[in-house]
Formats: structure tokens, C-alpha cells, sequence
């Protein structure tokens, strides 16, 4: 590996805006970064990038992993081979657009898991290509599972360096409702509890958010607070872990972000999402633990409706290459907790 931490970056599908949205974070980062980028595409994919986005940089192909000197205004690539010159069109779904997404996190993440590479930072991928493609993966998360021999991981939101867990993801409210549980609560706190540990919080202090109104006013506005979360916060505590809860949620986002928590469970996606992305849309990045590599992401979509205009903003690919270059430094720590 070069005296930097390398991160391998996929630009997800090629025809949205991950490309662009990486080669401006990679033409601006710089070749000064505190981690080196390589992008994991076809190279003539970056090109066109580089073109509808204006930038004075060149795009350089390589091989392998023996990586050439940087250079100021040049964005290395990680030919994967699968797309060639074929230029295809912005903005559509297209099965050849998602097997050149499914080959760059394949390509990434072996390397990732070689060593060859500290970590990996990914971009928005299109669904419908990547099923097409003849994908079964629901999404990105399911496909660095299989490619790990990984079948259980979380989503760590990271913010201005506040961190945000998720005790249920993607379900309706009324089905991620029915998921609580006391036992359901213990295993999420649990897991919150160590990804903070991993990522430098040696004495974690974690905030449990309340599900109902007030915290449910003693069970006047609903008693999942009383059956479920308060029973797990007071057995967590026993064990000496320093949890807080349950917090109402309009209160218990403001008090993270005053440093009272090193993060919040939240109990469902939107109120999770809603705080962070209300705080800052575009410093809000994913990060992806039980992993046994780093991989930080982009949170939002391939944004097909201004894809190939050169206007996208990058701002929150940048937050997940230097959140990706400020975690590298936790690459053992995660290997060692999550690797097999």
C-alpha cells in the first residue's frame, strides 16, 4: 500500500451522477489529500465526467494495485473492463450501466478485503439496472454482505462527527413499529455500543430516542417506552454501559449535537434521517458497519433527472471520501471486531 491510506471509490451507476460527482471530489481533494483516491470504473466513463463537468484533470488508467506516483490534476482509475469506449445514455436505466456498477463494488471490495486498499467509499447505484444486470441484491448494503461472508450489518449515519443508528431501516412505520421489542432494543444497542467503540469512542455514551410523543407521557400517548425500550436501557445499564433513554426525539438530536451523547439510536428510518439531513444534507454520509472493511457512502440517488448536465454537487461524495480518509485510520480495529 502507498504511505497514505488508499481508498478504492465507485462512482455506482454510470449513467447518474455518481461520475460526476466523484471526479469534482477527486479533482478538488487534490493529490495533497490525507488519503489517496482510485476510482474503481471504466475510465472512459470518468472522461466523459471530467468533459460535462468542465475540470482540468486527466484520467489515468491502471491495472493493479502497484500504484504509480500521484500527480496534481490526475484521477487514477481501476480499469474494471466491462463498459469499454461504449458511451451509453444519461439518465436510463440500463442493464449495462448496472453490471459495470455490480463489477466496480465487486472489484472494490476484493481489494478492500486483500489489504490491497484501506477502505471503500461508494456512490449512488440504480436498482432496477443492477436487478437487470441480473442482480438478486435489494441494494448495496445485501451485495458487500455476500462479497464479505458478512449476513449482518447496520447503517452508522455520521454528521459533523455526530453518529446516528438505526433500530429499524426500510419498512413502513407500521411494520418497523410492530419490530420493537425489548429484546430487538438490546441487540440494537448492543451493536451501536461496539460500531462506536470501533470508531474511537473508547468510553461510548449512547442516547436511546423515544418512539411516541413526550416519550409517551406514561403511556397516555402510547407504552412502547414502558414495555419495551425503558426495560432494555435499564438492563444495558446494568452491565455498566452508559445509556440514556428512552429520550423524546425532539429533544434528543438537539442534545447530541451539544456533545451530552457520542450518538443516537433512533428507532425508525425518517427519524434518523429527517434530523441529520436537516443539520447538514450534504455532510451526511453512511457508514456501513459489521463490515470487516471500512466502507463509507453517499446517502442519496443516482439523481438520473440532472445526470450528465455537470451540475450535480459533490458535497456530500467529499464527505464520504474524508470521512473514508479520517476512518482509514480504524481499518484494523474493524477488521479485528467484524472479520471472521
Amino acid at each position: 500500500m502507498t504511505q497514505r491510506p488508499t481508498l478504492a471509490v465507485t462512482v455506482g451507476d454510470p449513467v447518474g451522477i455518481g461520475p460526476e460527482i466523484t471526479v469534482r471530489t477527486l479533482a478538488e481533494v487534490g493529490a495533497q489529500a490525507s488519503a489517496r483516491g482510485v476510482v474503481v470504473a471504466d475510465p472512459a466513463v470518468l472522461r466523459r465526467a471530467v468533459e460535462v463537468c468542465g475540470l482540468d484533470v486527466r484520467i489515468r488508467a491502471v491495472g493493479s494495485w502497484e500504484l504509480p506516483a500521484r500527480e496534481e490534476g490526475v484521477i487514477d482509475c481501476f480499469d474494471i473492463g466491462v463498459l469499454g469506449e461504449t458511451e451509453l445514455e444519461w439518465g436510463r436505466v440500463d442493464e449495462r450501466a448496472g453490471a459495470a456498477a455490480v463489477r466496480a463494488i465487486e472489484v472494490a471490495t476484493g481489494a478492500a478485503m486483500a489489504g490491497d486498499v484501506s477502505g471503500i467509499v461508494t456512490g449512488p447505484i440504480n436498482k432496477e439496472a443492477i436487478w437487470a444486470a441480473g442482480s438478486k441484491h435489494l441494494g448495496h448494503t445485501e451485495m458487500l454482505g455476500e462479497l464479505t461472508g458478512v449476513t449482518r450489518q447496520n447503517t452508522m449515519f455520521v454528521v459533523r462527527g455526530k453518529k446516528i443508528f438505526f433500530a429499524t431501516r426500510h419498512l413502513s412505520l407500521r411494520t418497523a413499529l410492530d419490530q420493537v421489542s425489548e429484546e430487538q432494543q438490546i441487540a440494537q444497542i448492543e451493536e451501536a455500543l461496539t460500531a462506536l467503540r470501533v470508531f474511537g469512542h473508547d468510553e461510548p455514551r449512547l442516547a436511546v430516542a423515544a418512539i411516541n410523543p413526550h416519550g409517551g407521557e406514561n403511556g397516555a400517548f402510547g407504552d412502547e417506552e414502558i414495555v419495551h425500550l425503558t426495560p432494555a436501557v435499564e438492563r444495558m445499564r446494568a452491565t455498566g454501559a452508559d445509556v440514556t433513554g428512552p429520550v423524546p426525539a425532539d429533544s434528543v438530536f438537539h442534545q447530541l449535537l451539544q456533545g451530552r451523547y457520542d450518538g443516537v439510536l433512533s428507532q425508525y428510518h425518517d427519524q434518523g434521517h429527517i434530523a441529520a439531513k436537516t443539520y447538514d444534507f450534504d455532510g451526511t454520509i453512511s457508514v456501513t458497519v459489521g463490515l470487516p472493511i471500512l466502507r463509507t457512502s453517499v446517502d442519496h440517488g443516482t439523481a438520473f433527472d440532472i445526470a450528465g448536465q455537470g451540475v450535480a454537487d459533490p458535497g456530500t461524495m467529499r464527505s464520504a471520501f474524508l470521512h473514508g480518509a479520517e476512518f482509514s485510520h480504524f481499518a484494523d480495529r474493524i477488521r479485528a471486531e467484524y472479520g471472521s
